[in-house]
């Protein structure tokens, strides 16, 4: 089948979503959630291999973590399709509605917004949180997996596509690019007759290579090199637990901090009580000339920062360390080098709190809390489909909501203008 044939297919398959009813979707869902828990040895098997061979590749383990599965993490991604399916269908809700001095009774309602295009890497749990969340809000989901999980993800689609069919559903609700080549890539990105939403969730090259050349509607979405900034009114040991769970409760993910920004009031005290627990999980530090002369210099895990280092997603046990002048410092920082992904303050100072999350622009933010809680699930949506991190037409976890539209309905009775 070429790519344009696959993508006919997607269009006819989201005129059938998009007069579905709840309780069909939720049927589809139930059945998809059943089949990926009792076709987990075929799964797990297809991802076993793509662990083999990332392995052969030298893929790094950091990597590594995010491509596998286990029967753990699979109960974990069948439980969260029974989450989507629980939450309220997103279309068909009245958003607005009025009447025109003609008379005309107007009608705003959330509508799907058809074939929705994911472009993707490493984690074969986006294969299935994309595919549900799509069919739950009307939309055909069509997919393009990254090389390194094709294995897993060819089984999940026909686990989720079997599923699909044995409820009447089109199997092309969801529908996988067996081709995971840069040319077939770049060839979904041109599907304008067919795709009228492109995702893409991966790496900072992945997403620039998708806004660069994609002739789709994109939403940018996941690069995250997300801050942590202790304030001179930081509770030390409060601020020490959560930058130790931003780094290094899950390094490979788009909310993990990338970067540590400390006031210099505390930094006497506060940087050698984080640098011991940092380093508990093997996190190694590069830092600014300051934080360093404190820490006692260069060694093993201790490295100068580079210009290079405040800007990188590491996704990796690195964290970059500055101490700064004052609030003001990190909030100038921070607007330098942000991705607009997620930033926290720790301190006990309402007003100071107040001011970083006014100046601050990005999707998340939060005071006292790790930025590791940007995520569809824990936002209480079931899943996500990516976390934007522009301003239009979502921004943030990206759920149910995100993937509709809407359109306006006029009742009229015989009115011409």
């Amino acid at each position: 089948m070429t790519l344009k044939e696959q993508g006919k297919k997607a269009r006819e398959a989201s005129v059938f979503l998009s007069s579905a009813s709840s309780e069909s979707k939720n049927g589809a869902l139930e059945a998809i959630s059943a089949a990926l828990l009792a076709h987990k040895e075929e799964i797990l098997s297809a991802n076993a291999l793509d662990i083999e061979n990332a392995k052969a590749k030298g893929m790094a383990e950091s990597m590594i973590d995010r491509l596998a599965l286990d029967e753990k993490r699979l109960s974990s991604i069948a439980a969260a399709v029974l989450k989507v399916k629980g939450l309220d269908d997103p279309t068909g809700r009245v958003l607005d509605r009025w009447t025109l001095e003609n008379g005309i009774e107007m009608t705003k309602i959330s509508v799907p917004i058809g074939v929705i295009g994911i472009i993707y890497e490493s984690r074969p749990n986006v294969t299935v949180d994309a595919a549900v969340l799509c069919l739950k809000s009307g939309n055909a989901a069509f997919l393009r997996g990254g090389s390194e999980t094709i294995n897993s993800n060819m089984a999940l689609e026909k686990v989720m596509q079997d599923a699909l069919e044995s409820v009447c559903f089109p199997r092309e609700c969801v529908s996988l690019l067996h081709d995971t080549s840069h040319e077939t890539a770049r060839e979904m990105m041109g599907l304008r007759e067919y795709i009228d939403l492109l995702i893409p969730r991966g790496g900072a090259g992945l997403i620039r290579t998708v806004v660069e050349n994609a002739k789709v509607p994109v939403i940018e979405t996941g690069v995250g090199n997300c801050h942590v900034y202790a304030d001179k009114y930081a509770d030390l040991q409060k601020a020490v637990s959560i930058t130790v769970n931003a780094k290094a409760q899950r390094v490979s993910v788009c909310n993990a901090c990338e970067t540590l920004l400390v006031h210099k009031d505390i930094a006497g005290a506060f940087l050698p009580m984080v640098k011991k627990a940092l380093f508990e999980k093997n996190v190694k530090l590069r830092c600014c000339p300051l934080s360093l002369e404190i820490l006692g210099g260069e060694g093993e895990n201790i490295k100068a920062a580079s210009e290079e280092d405040y800007a990188c997603e590491f996704l990796d046990y690195i964290l970059a360390v500055r101490v700064v002048d004052s609030l003001d410092g990190a909030i100038a920082h921070i607007r330098k080098y942000s991705t607009h992904h997620s930033e926290a303050i720790i301190t006990e100072n309402r007003e100071r709190a107040a001011k970083f999350c006014s100046l601050i622009d990005s999707a998340a933010l939060y005071v006292n809390a790790s930025t590791r809680f940007t995520d569809g699930e824990v936002y209480g949506f079931g899943a996500e489909i990516g976390i934007s991190t522009q301003k239009i037409h979502a921004r943030g976890p990206m759920g149910l909501n995100e993937l509709c539209s809407y359109k306006y309905i006029g009742y009229g009775n015989g009115q011409i203008r």
